[in-house]
């Protein structure tokens, strides 16, 4: 797992401006290998949807992975018919290798790939990186999973798809419902920072792209697609099973340990609505409260358990300082992971041994209690025993908290580096669309769901010279739902025989 230096936090996230002449805002990649027989229809058929839909300058980039047939050939013709086409090759295998080159080289704000069979259709793409222009989301997805899609394929690839999905959500707690869906958007900003933690160069980059972007807190939007399974696949499933497996393996691995620097990846304070003053709230307590119920109620499950263990071959005093000592080390771990939010190794040490003392006080509380118990009976049960540990520890987990919170792990209500704004100001801004430039509007959608053209002449008009900060944000207009049942008869990629 990679965990070079990347070009540090990223920035608020903005409504992209409108780009200039020949400056393309989505660049879509469309890596291929030995694909000589598809590859033309493909780019021709998303050449002509993003001319008459995209209301945006695009560009098409071929990233041919080392092809040993014609498809260099038929790369470069294309390149040479369609300006807004180009080719890029590469002399190793790998689809991961291949997104990786092309998005770090790409001068476009949003960067997306689709596989060259084309199996989703591309009426999803503007949806996909809308999202993504606006600036309200970091990367988008498609989905074949969600309740709206419309999918057809066979059993073997449904069974094998949501098994894997399933995995992922088990060991890795992913949320995202597709990781293999060939369709898929970011933003730029959010590459340049993303990418070099991610070290699958394969058929696993998609899982691990996005896995790491949720574990850094980025926000993912899904797309519900319609997705036609292609038979003729050269995908070999066994290999990339076992691949993808090993690869959950690693990064698993990597995030317990703590190895990846994802607070690289936090936004600047302000462009997360929870960080917005509530009064009276400090900030983050909320949520550290949570956390650190959940971990303490775990930590004295397991302390009570030690003790008892202890207490069969010791005495009470003994087998409470050990269990205290075994139950503070992991308590202070837990906490230091999943309520203040610290990763890596830095200053692990510093907190244990600040935790050692917090857990000293615990230990005088305890004692106290256990010492005045026995100074009140000779013999007392040990269920009542057990009792007042539970009353003094309770007691014990208030100041705690306290102590974490104000001395152990100062500071980690907010993301590394980043500050309140000053009395008075507001704060960095995020997610705010700026006025819209004129044209550029969606036209309401006809019936079955079918794009307007982007424009008359099929051209993209220039921004205007007085308005070099105007944006053109996504305005769709929302007609009714026909009032008959169902779409016309076509539409549904499950029609099809």
């Amino acid at each position: 797992m990679r965990t070079d230096s990347s070009p540090g936090t990223l920035p608020a996230r903005e409504h992209l401006p409108a780009a200039g002449a020949g400056t393309p805002v989505l660049d879509v990649v469309i890596p291929v290998y030995n694909e000589e027989k598809d590859l033309g229809p493909c780019v021709r058929g998303l050449h002509e949807h993003l001319t008459r839909t995209f209301p945006y300058a695009f560009r098409i980039t071929i990233a041919d992975n080392a092809s040993t047939d014609s498809t260099p050939h038929v790369a470069g013709r294309l390149a040479e018919r369609f300006p807004r086409v180009r080719s890029v090759r590469l002399e190793q295998k790998g689809r991961g290798r291949a997104l990786r080159t092309v998005w770090s080289a790409s001068d476009a704000p949003v960067l997306a790939y689709m596989d060259v069979d084309l199996s989703t259709d591309l009426n999803a793409l503007l949806p996909l990186v809308a999202p993504l222009i606006s600036g309200h989301s970091d990367l988008a997805v498609g989905s074949r999973l969600s309740r709206s899609s419309r999918v057809v394929r066979g059993a073997k690839r449904e069974f094998i798809s949501r098994s894997y999905n399933l995995i992922l959500r088990g060991s890795l707690q992913a949320r995202f419902s597709d990781a293999q869906c060939g369709f898929k958007a970011i933003r730029r900003d959010v590459a340049q920072v993303l990418l070099p933690l991610v070290e699958d160069s394969g058929w696993f980059f998609d899982t691990e792209l996005l896995v790491l972007s949720e574990r850094a807190g980025l926000r993912i939007h899904e797309v519900p697609v319609d997705w036609v399974d292609d038979p003729d696949s050269t995908v070999h499933i066994v290999r990339t099973a076992t691949d993808d497996l090993k690869g959950v393996w690693r990064v698993g691995r990597a995030l317990a340990t703590g190895s990846l620097p994802l607070d690289r990846l936090a936004r600047p304070f302000g462009d997360d609505p929870r960080d917005r003053d509530i009064e009276d709230v400090p900030q983050g307590l909320a949520r550290q409260l949570v956390g650190f119920c959940v971990v303490g109620v775990l930590s004295t499950l397991f302390y009570l358990l030690l003790y008892s263990g202890f207490r069969t071959f010791t005495g009470s005093q003994a087998a409470n300082g050990l269990a205290l000592l075994v139950s503070a080390v992991a308590n202070t771990a837990a906490n230091r992971r999943l309520t203040f939010g610290v990763r890596g190794r830095g200053g692990a040490v510093r907190h244990q041994a600040r935790g050692l003392v917090v857990f000293g006080i615990g230990l005088a509380l305890t004692s106290g209690s256990l010492a005045a118990l026995n100074a009140a009976t000779s013999d007392p049960a040990h269920s009542t025993e057990l009792a007042v540990l539970i009353a003094a520890n309770l007691a014990a987990t208030v100041l705690r908290f306290l102590l974490f919170r104000a001395w152990v792990f100062p500071g980690r209500d907010r993301s590394p580096g980043t500050t309140a704004a000053p009395s008075g100001q507001d704060a960095t801004p995020g997610w705010q669309h700026a006025p819209a430039a004129s044209g550029w509007q969606h036209a309401p959608a006809a019936s079955g769901w079918q794009h307007a053209p982007a424009a008359s002449d099929g051209q993209h008009a220039p921004a205007a010279p007085d308005r070099q900060h105007a944006t053109m944000p996504l305005q769709p207009v929302r007609s009714p739902l026909p009032t008959r049942p169902s779409r016309p008869s076509g539409l549904d990629p499950r029609d099809f025989r």
